[in-house]
């Protein structure tokens, strides 16, 4: 899988989005791909993707995307319940 995030990966502060979630990667032991993308608000293709042209998002193997909001998406993942959420973008309509 992959996160796609801002660029801004030195930032490492509990409140910041994007490291909300690489965290809850990390302590879940799930491996993944970092892709830094451009500044938050420009990444067209994540609103083509997700709905929503914010980071962060997850893109999955099969190519389905998940994207919600980080506290959210930190949750489910520290929950165990990823796997369950390919192609859930409550952004775009969808429900979790």
């Amino acid at each position: 899988m992959k996160l796609h995030r801002c660029k801004n990966q030195w930032v490492k502060l509990p409140g910041h989005p994007c490291w909300r979630v690489e965290k809850a990667l990390i302590d879940a032991g799930v491996e993944y791909e970092r892709v830094p993308g451009g500044w938050p608000g420009h990444p067209d293709y994540l609103a083509e993707k997700t709905g929503v042209d914010k980071y962060p998002a997850i893109e999955f193997d099969d190519g389905t995307w998940y994207r919600d909001e980080s506290k959210n998406m930190a949750a489910a993942i520290r929950e165990g319940r990823l796997d369950e959420l390919h192609g859930k973008t409550p952004a775009a309509g969808m429900s979790p």
